[in-house]
């Protein structure tokens, strides 16, 4: 049997702290940030894992040669193991998903379900990868909005989401075997753009003049937080686009995340909560040097 470790390795436990903030995002945006909101998380964080769980059991032979350490071509853990976690987490993920949102939620949860078992089983190693993931992230943000009429307010935040997916995943093509400079100097390109227009966009809720002030300076300190980190990563890339370097930038990228998400929370006018969220890039940090997220 394996062990908590080892399947804690095979669905990258502490990469499920970027999930989340995800659905958070959607919510403030559709103003339905609440109780259900955190059902709707535990529905997001199982269908991660599921995908983490899926893709490793696709990739075990691919593993095998270039990641030999990793759970399945170990040994540590079965394949029929691995995909019976991916297939018992998807059905968890869609359950809590019906039980928090009714029927408008699944009306999300499963396509978003249906892309992440696509983008493990066909599109992963395609041209069409990076943009496969991101609608899986888009997707997720798009999750939390489900409560409520106004799903469609979720779009700037899904997109933006996306979009740092989309750089994530172009730039995780080559963690295992290098890339020249032009790679990890576009991705960084792409994250400035990114962050700069998530500081300087609208969307700040009505109120006192105050009280937008506030949303502003949170969203951001959050977005200036999020580009430091992930960027900073990704400059060391470009001096020396080695894989460990990639590999360590891709790591950064989900690390920082939530700052990025507690920006888009924030500015939906949920300012305390977007600090929350943002509050996991540090305890992620922390996990990530026992357990890698990548």
């Amino acid at each position: 049997m394996p062990s908590v470790r080892d399947l804690a390795e095979l669905v990258r436990a502490p990469a499920a702290l970027s999930v989340p903030g995800d659905v958070a995002a959607g919510a403030a945006a559709g103003q339905v940030l609440g109780g259900r909101t955190l059902g709707l998380a535990c529905s997001s964080v199982c269908l991660y894992w599921a995908g983490m769980a899926a893709n490793d059991w696709a990739d075990r032979h691919l593993d095998a040669v270039e990641r030999p350490e990793r759970p399945i071509p170990s040994g540590r853990v079965s394949p029929g193991t691995a995909l019976g976690l991916a297939a018992g987490l998807t059905a968890a993920g869609l359950a809590a998903a019906a039980l928090s949102g009714g029927r408008r939620a699944l009306t999300v949860a499963v396509p978003l379900a249906a892309a992440v078992w696509s983008y493990d089983l066909m599109a992963k190693n395609t041209a069409a990868g990076p943009a496969a993931m991101a609608l899986c992230r888009g997707l997720d943000v798009l999750l939390g909005a489900t409560p409520g009429p106004g799903v469609t307010r979720a779009l700037p935040s899904a997109l933006t989401v996306a979009a740092h997916t989309y750089l994530l995943t172009a730039l995780s093509r080559a963690e295992v075997s290098g890339s020249g400079h032009g790679l990890p100097a576009a991705t960084l390109a792409g994250t400035a753009a990114l962050a700069v227009a998530t500081a300087l966009a609208g969307g700040d809720t009505p109120g006192a003049p105050r009280a937008a002030r506030a949303v502003r300076v949170v969203r951001a300190g959050l977005t200036a937080w999020y580009a430091a980190a992930f960027g900073l990563s990704q400059a060391r890339a470009v001096a020396e686009p080695s894989a460990p370097r990639l590999r360590a930038a891709v790591g950064t990228g989900i690390v920082a995340l939530p700052a990025l998400q507690g920006a888009l929370v924030a500015r939906g006018g949920a300012t305390r909560e977007g600090i929350a969220i943002a509050a996991a890039v540090p305890l992620g940090r922390a996990l990530a040097r026992k357990v890698s997220p990548t």
